[in-house]
């Protein structure tokens, strides 16, 4: 597919974005990539997080019923 001149100007400019403001638009790009695909491809920094809640369960380490109901109450 060819892209449109807009998004090619857009995306020529993206590249002298500094890396951290990059991460925002690939976010984007990924969610209408998933919805098109139906697959989520995860950033980095959302894998590195999944795999550390993965090691925490192993562990057991949760957070206690009643921390989770005033975290809730107080939001």
């Amino acid at each position: 597919m060819k892209l449109n001149p807009e998004t090619r100007t857009l995306l020529e400019r993206v590249q002298a974005w500094p890396e951290q403001d990059q991460e925002e638009p690939a976010g984007v790009a990924r969610e209408i990539e998933s919805r098109c695909s139906g697959v989520y491809r995860l950033s980095d920094e959302e894998r590195t997080a999944v795999r550390a809640g993965m090691e925490a369960a192993r562990r057991a380490d949760f957070v206690a019923e009643d921390e989770m109901d005033e975290f809730y109450r107080s939001s």
